[in-house]
């Protein structure tokens, strides 16, 4: 028995943390696919197998009013926040103000980032990059890839100074060889809660609310927080 989940990028972390136990205690494992919220639903609405999905919570509730979703299924998993990263062992630029997170992004030789139209921190930090007012002269600078866990892995085995990513800060704790530089200032802040809820197509619906109890409730709590989760 294998569960289908489709799930935002923000939540793989803690999801694949959490299949081993769940195999011994349900004796179900999980099969995640992962990916931008944009990606993912689109995924769910064109047909894709599916007992447990995780988007922002926005989203969930959508999904619920078109019937996607199974009425009551649906828990709060947190909020997480988005920041700024570099390769480990990195120097840390300074993103502390605007000033600074302006000079750090001109400085800087390359700019990872997930898909600017279906990510949710992608599509964010466009729209902070052009409120800087330096959008179109960092063109020649940006990387985006098509979730933040893939830009977070491209920087990290990128070679060469002054490489700055940026995606939702779970993303970045999860990612081996880069380090949180920080949280975007105040004013371009940028905080999202993802909520997880049964497919109403599921072909395991009990065992998904028992895998919904257990991603969103207290047991994960400490997981969910070190992950990157604010409550």
């Amino acid at each position: 028995m294998e569960l289908q989940i489709l799930s935002a990028g923000a939540a793989k972390g803690v999801v694949q943390a959490l299949q081993q136990e769940f195999r011994l205690n349900s004796g179900a494992g999980v099969r995640g696919t992962f990916g931008a919220v944009g990606m993912i639903r689109e995924k769910l609405l064109a047909g894709e197998p599916c007992d447990v999905i995780i988007l922002t919570a926005a989203m969930i509730e959508e999904l619920a009013r078109a019937g996607q979703v199974l009425a009551g299924s649906s828990a709060p998993l947190g909020r997480v926040r988005t920041g700024v990263a570099v390769r480990a062992g990195e120097p840390m630029p300074d993103i502390s103000n605007r000033d600074s997170l302006k000079a750090s992004l001109l400085s800087c030789d390359g700019i990872y980032f997930p898909d600017p139209e279906r990510a949710t921190a992608g599509i964010h930090f466009v729209n902070v990059l052009k409120r800087l007012g330096i959008h179109e002269q960092l063109a020649s600078k940006l990387r985006p890839y098509p979730n933040g866990a893939t830009a977070m892995l491209q920087l990290a085995q990128t070679t060469g100074p002054g490489l700055i990513g940026c995606t939702q800060v779970t993303e970045i704790k999860y990612t081996e060889g880069v380090s949180l530089v920080g949280l975007l200032p105040e004013e371009f802040e940028l905080s999202t809660v993802y909520s997880v809820a049964v497919c109403s197509k599921a072909a395991q619906s009990e065992i998904a609310r028992r895998f919904v109890e257990l991603l969103s409730g207290e047991k994960s709590q400490a997981l969910r927080a070190a992950s990157g989760f604010e409550f």
